[in-house]
C-alpha cells in the first residue's frame, strides 16, 4: 500500500497559502493570528473557509477532490470522502445511500448506537444479525457468512447489510467472504470499521477491499486529530458521496483536519507503515505475557490488547490511579488500544505497570457465557425516538417499551434499542455486566 506517492495536494496548497500573510476578512475568526488556547495556536495558519484557494469539500474543485482520490487510490477503493464529523456522519450518509425510507436492512446487532439513530432518522426496520459468543473470550465473535446468507434468504427484500469489524474488543469479521454473500444474494455491503483504519497496512490485499461501503475513523487508531474520518465506496461516485453526506455533515467542515487526513497518508507511506508493524509486534508480547483475548481461530486486530480479568472495573481503576488511561472497561475486560504513534517507551511503561499489578502470564479469566435476551420489537426505530414519549427509572422499566438505546458506552452497542421491550432478563443482564446506570431515568414510548 506504499506505493502512492508523497504528495499531500491539500496540506500543501494551505500550508503555502498561509505564508502569504493574506488580509483575512472571512471566516473564521481568529483570522490565522491565533487561538486563545496557547496549545492550538499552532493550526490556526491553515484554518480557512471556501475560498478559490482552498477548495470546497462539497463541490468539484481539483484540490480537496485530488487528496481524496489519492486517499482512493492508497485504500484500493473507487472514491472516498473526508469526513469531519467521525464514523456517524459516514455511517448515516452510507445508510442513505444504500435505502430509501421503509426499507428492511440486515443489521449487525454488535452495530455502535449511531446505527441505530441513522435508522430512526431514514425510517429503517432491522432485521437482526446475532452474533454467537466466543467460547472463553466473553465477547462476541465474528460475523459467520453463513449466517448471512441464511437471514438473506429469509428476507429477501433487504437489499443491504451492515457489519462491524473489527468490534470494540477487536473481534474482526472476514468481510470479503461476508461481501460475497451480500452480492450473491443482490446486497450491498456496508462495513461499520471505525476501529480498523490501520488495518490494511497488516495486509496485501486490503481486507476491506469487497465492500460497497466501508467507514474507517482515522481518529481511533492511526495519529490523526479526533473526528477525522472516511467513507470508502465502490460503485458509488464521489458526487455521490457529496450529496449524501450534505444531510448529515456541517456546512463548515474543518480544514486543518482535512489537511491532517490528506498528510497522513503520506505519513503512512513515508515511514507510518513500519511503525505501525513494530508496535503490532510489541502489542503481540504484551497478548502472549498478560491475561487477554487469545481465541484460538478468532482473527483479532493486531494493535488492540483487550485483558480478560476477574474485575475489569478495578483493573481499570488501578491503572488510572497509576496514571495509565485504558479505553474502555466493563465487568471482565478492559481495552487498550496502540496506534504506530506508540513507541518502545508507551510499550515498556505498561508492561511495567501491568507487571507490577501482578497480571504476568496469568491464566485469562473465563467469564460464564451469557445468553443475550430475546429482542421484541413493537415499534419501528423512528417512531419510538420520534413518538410520544415519557421518563421512568431503568430499574422499574420491565414491560416498557425503550424510546431510547440502553447502551454502556463504550463500547455503545445496545442491549435493548429503540422500539423494542424491556423485558426482566435485560434487567438480569445488564446487572451482570456491572451496568450502573440502572437507577436513572430512561425515555420509555408513550402508550397509546
Amino acid at each position: 500500500m506504499n506505493d502512492t506517492p508523497l504528495e499531500a495536494p491539500l496540506y500543501d496548497a494551505l500550508h503555502d497559502f498561509a505564508q502569504r500573510h493574506t488580509l483575512r476578512l472571512h471566516m473564521p475568526g481568529h483570522k490565522g493570528i491565533g487561538l486563545p488556547v496557547p496549545e492550538l495556536k499552532g493550526y490556526a495558519s491553515i484554518d480557512f473557509t471556501e475560498l478559490s484557494q482552498t477548495g470546497n469539500l462539497y463541490e468539484p474543485d481539483g484540490l480537496i477532490d485530488r487528496a481524496e482520490g489519492l486517499w482512493a487510490e492508497y485504500w484500493g477503493a473507487e472514491s472516498c470522502l473526508f469526513l469531519t464529523g467521525g464514523s456517524t456522519q459516514g455511517l448515516h450518509t452510507a445508510l442513505n445511500l444504500l435505502c430509501c425510507p421503509g426499507d428492511k436492512i440486515l443489521m449487525d446487532r454488535e452495530s455502535h448506537r449511531c446505527l441505530h439513530t441513522g435508522m430512526a432518522l431514514l425510517d429503517l426496520h432491522p432485521v437482526w444479525l446475532q452474533r454467537r459468543w466466543m467460547n472463553q473470550g466473553g465477547v462476541s465473535a465474528a460475523v459467520e457468512p453463513g449466517d448471512v446468507a441464511k437471514l438473506l434468504s429469509e428476507h429477501h427484500d433487504c437489499r443491504a447489510v451492515c457489519v462491524t469489524s473489527p468490534t470494540y474488543y477487536g473481534v474482526c469479521s472476514d468481510v470479503d467472504a461476508i461481501a460475497a454473500v451480500c452480492h450473491s444474494f443482490g446486497a450491498k455491503l456496508l462495513v461499520d470499521g471505525a476501529h480498523g483504519a490501520h488495518l490494511p497496512v497488516f495486509y496485501q490485499r486490503n481486507p476491506y477491499h469487497d465492500a460497497d461501503l466501508t467507514v474507517v475513523s482515522a481518529h481511533k487508531t492511526l495519529p490523526a486529530p479526533g473526528q477525522s474520518a472516511l467513507l470508502f465506496a465502490n460503485g458509488f461516485t464521489l458526487d455521490e458521496l457529496r450529496h449524501s453526506s450534505l444531510l448529515f455533515a456541517t456546512s463548515s467542515p474543518s480544514y486543518p483536519m482535512m489537511a491532517a487526513l490528506d498528510r497522513l497518508r503520506t505519513w503512512l507511506a513515508a515511514g507510518g507503515e513500519e511503525r505501525t508493524f513494530l508496535a503490532a509486534g510489541a502489542a503481540l508480547h504484551l497478548r502472549e505475557k498478560f491475561p487477554c483475548i487469545r481465541e484460538e481461530g478468532a482473527v483479532l486486530d493486531p494493535m488492540r490488547v483487550t485483558l480478560l480479568v476477574e474485575d475489569g472495573y478495578a483493573l481499570a481503576s488501578m491503572l488510572e490511579d497509576m496514571d495509565v488511561y485504558p479505553e474502555m472497561a466493563d465487568a471482565h475486560h478492559v481495552v487498550l488500544i496502540f496506534s504506530g504513534a506508540d513507541g518502545e517507551e508507551q510499550f515498556n511503561r505498561l508492561d511495567e505497570v501491568l507487571t507490577a499489578l501482578g497480571l504476568g502470564y496469568q491464566t485469562p479469566y473465563a467469564p460464564a457465557t451469557r445468553t443475550v435476551p430475546e429482542i421484541e420489537t413493537v415499534r419501528s426505530p423512528r417512531e419510538a425516538v420520534f413518538g410520544a414519549k415519557r421518563q421512568v427509572i431503568l430499574s422499574d422499566a420491565e414491560g416498557e417499551i425503550a424510546a431510547e438505546q440502553i447502551a454502556p458506552y463504550p463500547p455503545g452497542v445496545p442491549v435493548v434499542a429503540p422500539g423494542e421491550r424491556i423485558s426482566k432478563k435485560h434487567l438480569d443482564y445488564l446487572r451482570e455486566m456491572g451496568y450502573n446506570k440502572l437507577n436513572e431515568w430512561i425515555l420509555v414510548c408513550h402508550e397509546g
